[in-house]
């Protein structure tokens, strides 16, 4: 029988459905796959929410079972600090990490922000994403969209000039930023750097692939420039400086709050710009990065919004205004 001091574990792997289909440079998926954990002590029960990313040799089955083998630690008292170290960053310790601090929340009978000593939550814009497709098909997405004040829009290499162009007259009066998702090339950069200095985007994301782009040290950027897969926690600011203005921050790369708190923390010091960016997932992983949008430039919580429907619960959205989550959710 396990005691009420310590802590049990169950995980499994969830599908939510996409309206329509989601569409970047390595392809396009129907539904979200993601895992849930949650651990429970005495009478409370914490919750968290991951995405396995093939880009990083995740899989759902092996996140799944990299979580069921910390049942044991877990039931001799291992806790979110000593899991930093039992786990690597990734999607798994993302999930265990999001469910100890919630657990910690709920036992504690505060909000998980108030534990933490972090500024509480307030609603803010969220992006909304345009996937990538034939500038028709983008302006014709854009033009659905082109109320929301924050665009996030999806190239993908070849056409991106005329793609980015389309987008801008299909909104605009809308704040536009650009994933181009390790897509571009140094034969292309600087012209699409460029075409979307011209287009008025504030921010492109990942224009080379990770490890190969030493480029934008070397190049004037007409426009600040943000890294996605080329950043994935603490350790991995170093050297970035030069190259970057702007970090990405995802839970899912951080492997939980817990580290991406203290990677936002070291970013902000070395200068750089926060965003704060998800995978296609439900509220439930949105839920813990709404903690880091009090020190982000900009806030990429679009998920839910991307799903055929949301878990119950799930975050408030009103427009692109995406609201803190209530204690049913999450923390």
């Amino acid at each position: 029988m396990t005691s009420s001091k310590s802590t049990a574990l169950v995980a499994r792997i969830e599908q939510w459905p996409i309206a329509g289909s989601f569409t970047i440079s390595r392809g396009a998926k129907t539904e979200a796959v993601t895992v849930v954990a949650e651990v429970s002590r005495g009478r409370h029960t914490g919750r968290g929410e991951c995405v396995p990313y093939s880009r990083y040799g995740e899989t759902p089955e092996a996140t799944l079972a990299a979580l069921l083998s910390m049942r044991e630690p877990l039931r001799q008292g291992l806790d979110r600090q000593a899991l930093q170290a039992a786990m690597p960053p990734g999607a798994a310790r993302n999930a265990l990490d999001c469910a100890l601090l919630d657990l910690e929340a709920k036992t504690g009978g505060q909000r998980v922000w108030t534990l933490l000593g972090r500024p509480a939550p307030r609603a803010c814009i969220t992006a909304y994403t345009i996937s990538l497709g034939s500038p028709e098909a983008m302006a014709a997405a854009t033009v659905k969209a082109a109320h929301r004040p924050l665009l996030k829009i999806k190239l993908g290499g070849d056409g991106d000039g005329k793609r980015i162009a389309a987008v801008r007259k299909a909104a605009p009066d809308s704040d536009l930023i650009v994933d181009a998702n390790e897509a571009w090339a140094s034969d292309n950069l600087e012209q699409n750097l460029a075409n979307c200095a011209e287009a008025g985007v504030t921010l492109v994301e990942q224009p080379l692939p990770a490890g190969q782009d030493q480029m934008l040290a070397r190049i004037r950027r007409p426009l600040a420039v943000c890294a996605d897969e080329s950043v994935h926690d603490l350790k991995s600011l170093d050297g970035l400086r030069e190259r970057y203005d702007a970090v990405n921050i995802k839970l899912d790369k951080t492997g939980g709050l817990t580290e991406a708190l203290a990677m936002a923390d070291a970013a902000h010091a070395l200068g750089f710009e926060i965003m704060i960016g998800c995978m296609v997932a439900t509220s439930l992983a949105m839920a813990p990065a709404m903690l880091l949008a009090p020190v982000a430039r900009f806030v990429d919580l679009d998920g839910p919004l991307l799903l055929a429907r949301d878990r119950d619960a799930g975050l408030r959205y009103d427009g692109s205004m995406v609201y803190p989550p209530d204690a049913a959710l999450w923390g």
